[in-house]
């Protein structure tokens, strides 16, 4: 079966409001549509999803979609059915009844696309009716956990491949964000896929900034870090259970709603704290790496690891779950040499020997991205095998312009293998390293001294030894190992009191990345000298390393923002989230935040202007324009309308900025506008009649029009103001005393905040 552009291009803007595609996305969907198996790492955020979506809806029968996760699936499914495509799941969390009417619904062939799990795809019965339903495509999201080389591998995925023999003839697509070269090569080969074209896109993601801080205090730098980021949804991954749920009850004593996420968890309290994160009902979950896998939240403003991840491709895919919908996101790393010490517990208590001689090697390409001076973008596109060029240039695996069809699918060294060096320096722009360069040191005498204990070591015994033993010998240690060999006696015996021991582990490691010393990790991390440091060491010559990363500072840079009338902004979310509440899904199923920025920015005046927003497909049209359209009227009543330059993706800052309201206030905001009294909204929000009034003085004080004269009468605001004139006094008690106690608090601080904006603030 071949389409034509426009045909694709028609159901693209129908039913996901979208006018053009993503790179590779059509190349993807026209393979897939003609029949041939297909393969495709695209990136988080990238689109993947609807690779098998569109498709599905172009051709006849049915798409089985296997997806790892309930939630994944429910997820998908709701975002589906909002978009007008006949779409459902079956799993365990469905009762006897709803299963019934599902599959009752299946055998009628009323749906388009299935999402199945493994497990349940795999049974009996369940292939018998399979047979049965015209199924014209199977398509396995989180293609990875079929591959024992990848970070998530899970044996019930192997089984799938079995479905090769039960339908021959039915084409295959395989999809994920996270795999190395020889994890490409797994997949491809445990799946039998037929000449399958392969695609494989730019693993760069230029909306993140990616920061690595030195724990110091490390609860007080997160709080910190968060309340400049009020609002904002975040992910905060921890190693223990114990530690997610103590930082979210911190968090929540100290103001901000966050929840945590442990698969020890009651499965229902976990499912009920994860609705609410992706509902907006808390801003932050503290979670395991339990959480988050195929999550499909596309406003989540930051990720914040609070604990060092055991290897690079799970830190990728859960830093990958910030700035899904292409606005910026953060991703803070939290970094203290003695969590490598915590991995290594882990790592010795695998009984396999090759198991544990991966993830050292996995846990110490870890430590490197977080000690590396270099650009950390440039670092992890090298672990992926793409070489990054810098910005303004494509990486050479980014663009339409690459040729589609990969041939890197051969068994050939990646990146859980050893560091990718850097050849010239770029800048990302978009990296602490690159934003705020790193201060160096003169680590000529260090780097002798280490280098010279590597070489002695090896000529007295003839065999090299890990990093933890050379710095033993440096610094005088009296171990068993150090005795049998005799290293007691060599001249570099002692040489480093100057350092501690975590100071020469992490000079050390910048030796190797500079090349000056060889991590071989098939021979359990011995330390080679190379020719390079061997002349190094001969010549003396001037060796310049870079401090440790610092503590974490709150950032202000924020690539890729869409410049928008930040106060229409914050009055869309809370519109967004009571629709979303009354329909029961995540508020990002009505509309993404990149669609409620351009309707700040742009100022949609009907439907043909509402309908060119991004997201906005026909059923989208039908069911919230008009609602939105008046919401923004009635702002532009209110307020000026603001003026932006003509890039709307760049770091541009409106002519005229007004302060951002919080979520609480802007939905007092909301229900005063809509006509209720400050009774009425209190009663309605459970709040007190003065919290109501505070809200109320923070909206004029951002530059909201408020009608005062709904609040209170004009003698009261006239015989408030007079005493207001001239007041000086920061409390407000004496004047509340001199005028009899007759109004409340919130009266007088709504005088004083129209005094105050009257003045120019």
């Amino acid at each position: 079966m071949t389409v034509t552009s426009d045909q694709l291009l028609a159901p693209l803007k129908q039913y996901f409001g979208f006018g053009s595609f993503r790179p590779l996305q059509e190349e993807i969907i026209r393979d897939a549509i003609e029949g041939r198996d297909v393969f495709a790492v695209l990136p988080t955020g990238g689109g993947k999803s609807l690779c098998f979506q569109l498709p599905a809806l172009v051709r006849p029968g049915l798409t089985v979609v296997v997806s790892p996760l309930i939630a994944l699936m429910k997820d998908q499914v709701d975002a589906m059915t909002a978009a007008g495509v006949a779409a459902t799941f079956l799993n365990s969390s469905l009762g006897a009844g709803e299963s019934r009417g599902r599959l009752r619904g299946l055998h009628n062939g009323e749906f388009k696309l299935l999402y199945v799990s493994p497990e349940r795809l795999l049974m009996s019965g369940f292939l018998d009716d399979l047979k049965t339903w015209n199924v014209t495509a199977f398509a396995i999201d989180e293609a990875h956990c079929i591959s024992e080389w990848g970070h998530d591998f899970r044996p019930d995925y192997r089984k799938i491949s079995s479905l090769r023999e039960i339908f021959p003839n039915v084409p295959f697509m395989a999809l994920t964000a996270t795999a190395t070269v020889r994890v490409r090569a797994d997949i491809v080969k445990q799946l039998h896929l037929h000449e399958p074209r392969c695609y494989v896109a730019s693993f760069n993601r230029p909306n993140l900034t990616y920061r690595v801080a030195a724990k110091a205090g490390a609860y007080e730098q997160v709080l910190s870090y968060i309340r400049t980021r009020r609002g904002e949804a975040g992910i905060i991954y921890c190693l223990a259970r114990k530690t997610t749920e103590d930082i979210a009850r911190k968090l929540s004593e100290d103001g901000i709603k966050a929840l945590p996420y442990h698969a020890g968890m009651d499965a229902t309290a976990r499912g009920k704290n994860q609705e609410s994160f992706l509902r907006d009902g808390s801003s932050v979950v503290c979670a395991t790496i339990a959480f988050g896998m195929g999550i499909n939240k596309p406003n989540v403003r930051f990720v914040i690891h609070y604990d060092l991840p055991k290897n690079i491709e799970g830190y990728y895919q859960e830093t990958g779950r910030a700035g899904r919908d292409g606005l910026p996101g953060e991703c803070l790393m939290m970094f203290s040499p003695g969590d490598r010490v915590k991995q290594m517990r882990f790592i010795e208590d695998k009984t396999d020997a090759k198991e544990r001689e991966i993830a050292r090697a996995q846990l110490e390409n870890m430590i490197h991205y977080a000690e590396v001076a270099s650009c950390r973008r440039e670092f992890l596109l090298g672990y992926f095998g793409e070489k990054f060029l810098g910005t303004g240039v494509e990486s050479e695996a980014d663009g339409r312009a690459r040729h589609s069809v990969r041939a890197d699918l051969g068994q050939t060294d990646d990146g859980a293998h050893g560091v990718t060096r850097p050849t010239e320096p770029v800048n990302c722009e978009g990296c602490d390293n690159c934003l705020a360069p790193r201060q160096t040191w003169d680590g000529t005498l260090a780097s002798q001294k280490f280098l010279s204990c590597v070489y002695r070591i090896r000529e007295k015994g003839s065999f090299g030894v890990g990093m933890n033993h050379v710095i033993e010998v440096l610094t005088g240690g009296d171990t068993e190992k150090i005795r049998k060999f005799g290293h007691q006696s060599l001249s570099t015996y002692n040489i480093g009191g100057e350092h501690m021991r975590a100071e020469w582990g992490a000079i050390g490691r910048e030796l190797v990345r500079l090349g000056f010393l060889f991590q071989n990790t098939e021979k359990f991390g011995v330390l080679e000298i190379t020719d390079e440091g061997l002349a190094a060491l001969k010549s003396r010559r001037k060796i310049t390393l870079t401090k440790p990363v610092a503590p974490t500072e709150v950032a202000t840079h924020r690539a890729g923002e869409i410049a928008c009338d930040e106060v229409l902004f914050e009055t869309l979310r809370v519109l967004r989230k009571l629709l979303a509440d009354e329909r029961s899904v995540p508020p990002y199923i009505v509309f993404s935040d990149v669609a409620l920025r351009q309707m700040a920015r742009n100022y949609p005046a009907n439907e043909r202007e509402f309908s060119r927003i991004s997201g906005v497909g026909e059923k989208k049209l039908r069911e919230f324009g008009e609602t939105f359209l008046c919401e923004i009227a009635k702002h532009l009543e209110r307020n000026a309308r603001q003026m932006f330059a003509e890039d709307s993706f760049g770091q541009v800052e409106p002519m005229a900025r007004r302060s951002r309201l919080t979520e609480t206030v802007l939905e007092t905001l909301h229900f005063f506008r809509a006509g209720k009294s400050v009774a009425q909204i209190s009663q309605v929000r459970g709040l007190k009649d003065g919290t109501i009034l505070s809200h109320i003085e923070e909206a004029i004080l951002a530059g909201e029009a408020v009608e005062v004269e709904r609040i209170m009468d004009a003698k009261a605001r006239k015989e408030i103001t007079a005493e207001l004139t001239g007041y000086r006094q920061a409390s407000l008690t004496p004047l509340f005393e001199k005028l009899g106690g007759r109004y409340p608090f919130g009266f007088l601080r709504i005088c004083r905040a129209l005094m105050q904006m009257q003045r120019g603030g």
